[in-house]
């Protein structure tokens, strides 16, 4: 009985402690964030690549907490501003942060 005792309370302490670790923290995302979160790169970047006034070899996107970053370079401020657009346009996108720079 002692015995049982001891497996429950270590697999109660196990699986609370697995709880605990896919919390979300302000600078760590909870697994479904993560996955909510890469699924919206992922539709980014083919709306990027859908666009044929873009380069999209040329532009880096990153999401954390559905806010999307933008970096890498553009021809001009028209595709600065196309990219950004088409971004926002992702359904899932809270916030676009354009750090994209003209060549």
């Amino acid at each position: 009985m002692k015995m049982l005792k001891i497996f429950f309370a270590t697999m109660m302490t196990l699986t609370l402690a697995a709880l605990i670790g896919c919390a979300e923290t302000k600078t760590r995302q909870s697994s479904g964030e993560y996955v909510d979160d890469t699924a919206i790169t992922t539709k980014v970047k083919t709306a990027i690549y859908d666009e044929p006034s873009l380069k999209s070899a040329e532009i880096n996107v990153e999401t954390f907490k559905g806010v999307v970053q933008l970096s890498g370079f553009v021809g001009g401020l028209t595709s600065l501003s196309k990219a950004g657009e088409v971004t926002r346009s992702v359904r899932g996108v809270k916030l676009v942060n354009n750090d994209l720079r003209v060549r």
